[in-house]
């Protein structure tokens, strides 16, 4: 049986447009395929654009490096809880979703592969722009696939990875037509050879106006990121590791995930990252920070010193916190404060995003402000964060009675800042980020963008009574008591039209690439490596080296204003390995980040499973201490299951496809 079927068809929906997309044109909705050829198309400058900025537009909605749930369920794992879906939230946590559920993310990533392909294959004929113009184009282009691929292998593991030319034999038989899964070696080795490719034509910066397009540095660090996960115990099982994915095969039968240890891949994977540390040495990225100062303002406050050290209170950054303020220095990456291009540590991003972030904080926000007030920290988040003096915070600790709530005289010392009368101290003398990040009970909130200035400023109560505490009349409470601050500035507040400033969707920084550095390094043994650069003009040797570890968490770390590790965790790699998994859990929070950690690191078995807990939010004020105790909450559910690692693929893309294959635990159509 014959098919005139080109392009993916029989992979993805064809002519999936969204209309409120506003940031990127359709050249398909306007002048189309139907109407105007290839070559009218992309002999014209304006046009070609238009239909690489398409393929760009499938990088949001379901694709979104960082978002709300509606778009970035995955951005909710053991460390963040919803309360006002709460069948949808139990379908999630559950896993009662069938193969159908949320699945634009396949159908729009094909459709940004397809259109990325198209415009490879095509804008040689542009007639209008330069040589160089085109050089970058396309090498933008070859990003933009790669990327899609990756956020697809990502979720939904091994997947079919369709011929470069990006079109199809429509003289082929039908059956011929059919692409199988491929493995997840191949999808990564695929990616990284076009991160390469792309990297060598794309510049290493952008200008202002064009700082959501790709650099050579976000195409290295998405390149290092797939070799990482390649690495990673999910598909790079250790011979002690009796779990692994035999029964994820293609239609032929042929394992798709690896089934051997290889130390190599690590090796693999930090050359891939010392690639764009590299950049950094050389001063391409640095990791943000804001000075210190000992005076401020309700938007810049004076910076909160963190406790004399010997070192690291003596030293200015990245030796050092002496001249940086570690709060503001990490609140300000996230809270559209600064301008994409004011931030050295952001490698790629897609622009300045008025919807999805705004979304996920307004979810984060009090009553009081606009909010819904129903996304929430869970209590093992929140236990995670450290002292200031990098000390784990102690859970087994009792903070009940009088003495363990600030008094008016120990708020108005200072030495509780930024605690006010009536908190709990055990919200006190933690790191930096977790002021940055946490909403605790009796938190202030600013919003000065407010018209009245009794909406502004304001100390938010979770306790049950209280506007944002618990009411039985709606759902707009924290199930666990204990709030989300992360991406709020203190402008925003949603009572005032325009009051909320945009916000960067960071896709890669470069704080993330230094902790897979850091881990790669930690997973070698006695053995050197060497591996050659991106562009084959070096070899570096790559072995557990301590500096180099040290090198990078430590910038993090004291970024964040807590000590480097000592040399007992730098000497046992069992260690090490728990304190970098602890660092990623805070430093990438409501990042994106976690669940996938999890799955790569086969932790999701035991993490995502563990009863959430939190405050008692059905407690006044009153009965302050109850409130405070820490209580399962019985109404989050927990659970785990193996099919879990991986997304299900759609019952419609297998009926599309007949070669391609489920995942584990998942079913086919009948």
């Amino acid at each position: 049986m014959k098919k005139k079927h080109i392009l993916f068809s029989t992979i993805i929906s064809m002519g999936m447009m969204v209309s409120s997309c506003s940031d990127y044109l359709s050249v398909e909705g306007k002048l189309g395929e139907n109407t105007q050829s290839l070559e009218n198309i992309f002999e014209n400058k304006e046009w070609s654009e238009q239909w690489l900025a398409t393929a760009y537009a499938w990088l949001t909605w379901s694709n979104i490096d960082i978002g709300s749930k509606d778009n970035c369920i995955t951005n909710f794992s053991d460390d963040m809880c919803y309360s006002d879906r709460n069948l949808e939230y139990r379908v999630f946590k559950y896993c009662e979703y069938d193969e159908n559920w949320k699945q634009d993310s396949w159908a729009q990533a094909y459709d940004g592969i397809r259109h990325a392909s198209i415009f490879i294959q095509n804008i040689d004929r542009n007639k209008e722009m330069t040589p160089d113009e085109i050089v970058d184009y396309k090498a933008q282009a070859r990003f933009v696939r790669a990327y899609f691929y990756w956020k697809l292998l990502q979720k939904y593991g091994p997947i079919p990875i369709i011929p470069n030319d990006g079109v199809m034999d429509y003289n082929a038989a039908y059956e011929d037509l059919y692409i199988p899964r491929s493995t997840y070696d191949d999808c990564v080795n695929y990616i990284a050879e076009e991160m390469k490719l792309a990297a060598k034509d794309l510049p290493l910066k952008r200008d202002t106006r064009n700082m959501a397009r790709p650099t050579r540095g976000a195409a290295l660090a998405t390149r290092a990121k797939a070799l990482l996960y390649a690495a990673s115990p999910l598909n790079n099982p250790r011979p002690t590791d009796t779990e692994r994915f035999t029964d994820l095969v293609d239609d032929e039968g042929r394992y798709l995930m690896a089934q051997e240890y290889n130390e190599e891949k690590w090796a693999k994977a930090a050359a891939a990252a010392r690639d764009v540390v590299e950049l950094g040495r050389k001063g391409v990225y640095e990791l943000h920070t804001v000075s210190a100062h000992s005076t401020g303002t309700i938007d810049n406050p004076a910076t909160i010193a963190p406790p004399t050290h010997a070192v690291y209170s003596h030293a200015d950054f990245p030796a050092g916190w002496r001249n940086i303020d570690p709060l503001q220095s990490y609140e300000t990456l996230f809270n559209g404060v600064i301008f994409p291009s004011e931030n050295k540590e952001m490698i790629f991003t897609t622009g300045q995003n008025n919807g999805d972030i705004n979304t996920m904080i307004q979810h984060q926000m009090p009553i009081a402000f606009g909010g819904y007030n129903c996304h929430a920290m869970t209590g093992k988040q929140c236990d995670a964060y450290q002292m200031n003096t990098g000390k784990p915070f102690d859970k087994t600790k009792d903070w009940t009675g009088d003495e363990n709530y600030v008094s008016a005289e120990e708020a108005a010392s200072g030495d509780w800042a930024p605690l006010v009368e009536g908190v709990n101290k055990q919200y006190g003398h933690r790191e930096p980020r977790f002021y940055a990040t946490v909403a605790y009970n009796g938190c202030l909130w600013n919003g000065t963008n407010a018209v009245q200035s009794y909406d502004r400023n304001l100390i938010i109560w979770y306790y049950r009574g209280e506007e944002s505490g618990w009411s039985n009349s709606g759902d707009r409470w924290l199930a666990t008591g204990i709030g989300i601050r992360k991406f709020v500035s203190s402008r925003d507040n949603f009572k005032t039209e325009g009051g909320v400033i945009s916000k960067p969707v960071i896709g890669i920084r470069y704080a993330d690439v230094l902790l897979w550095y850091a881990e790669a390094l930690n997973e070698l043994g006695a053995s050197t490596y060497q591996i050659p650069s991106w562009d084959g003009t070096q070899s570096y040797d790559i072995s557990r080296d301590k500096n180099e570890m040290s090198y990078a968490i430590s910038r993090v770390r004291i970024r964040g204003g807590v000590p480097d590790f000592g040399s007992d965790v730098y000497e046992n790699a069992d260690e090490f390995r728990k304190h970098l998994k602890h660092e990623r859990q805070i430093e990438l929070f409501a990042e994106n980040s976690r669940y996938f950690d999890l799955r790569r690191w086969k932790d999701a078995e035991y993490e995502e499973s563990q009863q959430m807990y939190g405050c008692n939010a059905y407690m006044s004020k009153t009965e302050r201490d109850l409130f405070h105790t820490q209580v399962i909450n019985s109404n989050l559910p927990t659970t785990f299951s193996r099919k879990m690692y991986f997304w299900p693929i759609s019952h419609d893309q297998l009926r599309r496809n007949l070669r391609l294959t489920q995942n584990p635990g998942w079913t086919y159509y009948d």
